[in-house]
């Protein structure tokens, strides 16, 4: 299991690879969401996404011999840009196993990074783990979950280090701080950072409309899983149900999750660029959008919302902004 000593090890291997993303303000933002709102802008960070930070911590911490030999990692789009970044900077071979249906731009990038890129048709029921796993058994590869597998935990955990000392520097000791949840490994990681650093902050997960797998569970206190796994704009926060590893860290350390409309978080995209000068995609938005516009289910006189992404497609970008700009 992840621990504050993982998180603080994942910190010092990611010294100087890194960004250390800002917590952005907007008195603007702060009038719609009728509380002090602070965004971390994790949109900033290498490969536009927090995926950089555990892909490179886990990474970082393989034996020269499992570095030779190469990782696989399967995921949507940002994960697979922050190992293939990792992996390129480490010299080590990269697979990632990505869905046909994912945005171009993800894919692309991912193959520019130097990974090789392995489709699977998710509409059509399509295992990514099964995928993942024949692979890497096949290939002599090491498999980096992108969220079950406690190094990538321990990697996204250093954004919570971040926000703890950005907080205190706000004179902000007790707010909620809303994260994108896809299978938590983003909400386990900063709420473990948060219990040992600042305690009052708590860590409220935000899902798209009909993917809100997290915050089912939290509320029936098992495991819940989501009928569908494709068919929404959120695509970076889709997943079939919380990780085996994270959920126990979720139930025990999270508030509960606010689930938010894909026109929430087109409205929040246009947002962030009118107001914050940022990009973001929608499921990095979910948050914002959380803050934003669910204000009733949010307690206390500030907020921090987690931007966790900016790998938005053009076209959609577009809309957002003619619609809501």
């Amino acid at each position: 299991m992840t621990s504050i000593a993982m998180i603080e090890a994942a910190a010092e291997r990611l010294n100087g690879h890194a960004c250390v993303t800002p917590l952005l303000s907007s008195p603007f933002l702060d009038e719609i969401a009728g509380r002090r709102l602070l965004v971390k802008a994790e949109c900033l960070q290498h490969t536009g996404s927090f995926k950089f930070r555990g892909g490179w911590s886990a990474v970082s911490a393989l034996s020269e011999e499992e570095r030779k030999r190469g990782v696989i990692a399967y995921s949507s789009g940002n994960h697979a840009q922050g190992v293939a970044a990792a992996a390129k900077a480490h010299g080590t071979p990269a697979v990632i196993v990505m869905p046909a249906d994912a945005p171009q731009p993800k894919i692309k990038n991912t193959r520019d990074l130097g990974a090789e890129v392995v489709l699977y048709d998710r509409t059509g029921g399509e295992s990514r783990e099964a995928v993942g796993a024949e692979n890497a058994k096949v290939r002599g590869l090491t498999l980096i979950k992108p969220y079950d597998e406690p190094l990538v935990i321990a990697g996204q955990g250093t954004c919570g280090l971040e926000i703890a000392e950005q907080a205190a520097a706000e004179g902000i000791t007790q707010a909620d701080v809303l994260v994108n949840c896809g299978g938590g490994g983003l909400s386990s990681g900063i709420a473990l950072a948060l219990e040992a650093r600042v305690p009052g902050l708590r860590v409220r997960p935000v899902e798209p409309e009909g993917f809100d797998d997290v915050t089912r569970s939290l509320a029936a206190g098992e495991v819940r899983q989501n009928t569908s796994l494709s068919g929404s704009i959120c695509d970076a926060i889709l997943t079939p149900q919380p990780g085996e590893i994270t959920f126990p860290i979720l139930s025990r350390l999270c508030g509960p999750g606010i689930v938010v409309t894909e026109e929430e978080a087109m409205r929040a995209m246009a947002l962030a660029f009118l107001r914050l000068k940022i990009v973001l995609e929608p499921g990095g938005a979910a948050s914002l959008a959380a803050a934003l516009f669910h204000s009733s289910r949010i307690d206390g006189d500030a907020v921090i919302a987690v931007a966790t992404g900016g790998n938005v497609d053009a076209a959609l970008f577009r809309e957002a902004l003619s619609r809501y700009a």
